[in-house]
């Protein structure tokens, strides 16, 4: 199904979209002092009672966020209390959701949860959903857009669950801990400090309840109204798991060396540049090989953004980068260092990427590397629908920054497997091509026909550009044309774009 027949869907998904759930709440929550917290004690209480002093009521929205990724607790705590003290029709807007909340399977089933919103989904809950699991289709946003989203209102929260690595008991509350006791570690709660700001009550879940102060702080007592003490809030372990890997695959690597060409021959590699590198493990790599170059023509760069890895924190420690500006620490190499050093920033989602934040860190950006599942000829990208028409990853930052920097490249291999990465049109859009500069594979380089001079400067240096017809020809060439997906008339899923209209919609498979 391609994109021109999908334009009905699209067209009403915005016309539903474009009604708003909540008339009135919208903005920033009432930060009067209420005189029945003014004794720190008076905000810790169990999880059962924060729910029930919260105001929670059925069809209401609960959020939380990611930054445990994989080893995320806190979803499956909360839900199945509140499938415990009967609670239903709740949408869970979620900043992303992994596999290991598959058990929202069986509250979705029982009508605990009967709409989501999120940035991403993952595991047997994706595979279900794209099958048609749920009657309301997911609301996909990336991490910009939600953050703009919360803050005029268009996603409300009733009452925010945000799992914290320590807090004291009048809900300062960080990703880290300088504790004996801490348990777990995440670093940046950047998706979490939008739902603090702007949620009608917040709940801070905490395995390292500290003396008050706790400082330096992630979130402000002034924005919680409860703090529930747990057993564990998150695998710190798992941190890194999924589609955040380093890479031994030779093809990967050679991806990663010809992406760091480009970047060192595009014009922006300069003194002073400023860089985001994407979770896949080519965008990784490529840190390496720009190291390298930096250390031999004496560059350094101004800032690093977005999930900030120890390969990251490497290069600032070596003195190669001045500054990071962290959103999501993508391992606990990165999560310490933003504990002890004041030169490694969290900021939130809006300060990341929101398009409507004037000094968002995405507008200051040079360079991105981002990686992708799809890229058409037209340049535009998937990062969340697989070749196989099941949802498996994440929006996240990937069009907020492709809009933003100075050069976006996308790192992509021809195929993976015998399925062409290289084709006609994406299965579902997620980032405009008229955003995207160049797309790097294995088989060539090719260049946005609207940024010529990018492309004599790589054909200057020697490198190999061609077009993304010839790189999908030969994609062809070697696996013949694949069968279209069989996708029924159900619409999974609403992909919004980062200025609140609607992008695209997803279909449900049908086997």
């Amino acid at each position: 199904m391609n994109y021109a027949e999908r334009i009905n869907d699209i067209k009403d998904a915005a016309a539903v979209m474009s009604k708003p759930v909540y008339q009135e709440n919208k903005g920033c929550k009432d930060i009067t002092p209420r005189t029945d917290l003014q004794q720190n004690k008076s905000k810790l209480c169990t999880l059962e009672e924060a729910i029930r002093r919260s105001g929670l009521k059925d069809g209401m929205t609960i959020s939380f966020h990611h930054h445990f990724r994989g080893g995320d607790k806190v979803v499956n705590m909360v839900v199945d209390k509140l499938a415990e003290m009967g609670f239903k029709d709740l949408h869970v807007a979620a900043s992303s959701l992994q596999d290991v909340h598959k058990p929202l399977i069986e509250h979705i089933k029982n009508g605990v949860v009967t709409k989501i919103s999120t940035s991403g989904l993952r595991g047997e809950l994706a595979n279900e959903i794209s099958r048609g699991l749920m009657k309301k289709p997911v609301v996909f946003r990336s991490h910009g857009g939600r953050g703009s989203a919360i803050r005029h209102g268009d996603l409300h929260i009733d009452v925010a669950f945000l799992g914290a690595s320590s807090s004291d008991s009048s809900g300062n509350a960080a990703g880290y801990s300088r504790s004996k006791n801490a348990k777990s570690i995440s670093g940046s709660l950047g998706y979490a400090k939008p739902d603090a700001q702007y949620a009608d009550k917040v709940v801070i879940l905490t395995d390292d309840l500290v003396p008050y102060p706790n400082t330096p702080n992630s979130i402000s007592e002034h924005n919680v109204d409860f703090v529930v003490e747990v057993d564990s809030v998150g695998d710190s372990s798992k941190i890194s798991s999924g589609a955040i890997r380093d890479t031994k695959n030779p093809r990967d690597i050679l991806l990663a060396q010809q992406a760091a060409k480009v970047i060192v021959n595009s014009g922006y590699f300069r003194d002073g540049f400023s860089i985001q590198t994407g979770s896949g493990g080519a965008s990784l790599a490529a840190v390496k090989y720009i190291r390298e170059e930096m250390i031999n023509r004496g560059i350094k760069a101004s800032f690093a953004l977005g999930g900030i890895t120890a390969h990251m924190v490497k290069l600032h420690e070596e003195g190669l980068i001045e500054r990071l500006i962290d959103v999501q620490s993508f391992d606990k190499v990165a999560a310490e260092s933003i504990m002890r050093d004041p030169m490694h920033k969290g900021v939130s989602a809006n300060e990341y990427a929101s398009a409507d934040e004037p000094g968002s860190a995405t507008h200051f950006l040079d360079i991105v590397i981002l990686s992708a599942l799809e890229v058409d000829v037209n340049f535009n990208v998937n990062v969340l629908v697989g070749s196989d028409g099941i949802i498996r990853g994440a929006i996240g930052g990937h069009p907020d920054t492709a809009a933003d920097a100075a050069l976006s490249i996308i790192v992509c291999p021809l195929l993976r497997g015998r399925i062409p990465c290289i084709v006609d049109e994406v299965t579902t859009m997620i980032t405009p091509g008229s955003t995207v500069d160049v797309v790097v594979t294995e088989y060539g380089i090719a260049a946005n026909p609207r940024r010529p001079e990018v492309a004599e400067r790589l054909k200057a240096a020697g490198l190999k550009v061609v077009t993304l017809d010839e790189l999908k020809n030969r994609a062809k060439s070697i696996i013949g044309e694949p069968d279209p997906l069989p996708f029924g008339d159900k619409v999974v899923g609403i992909v919004m774009n980062r200025d609140g209209s609607v992008m695209d919609v997803i279909k449900n498979i049908v086997e």
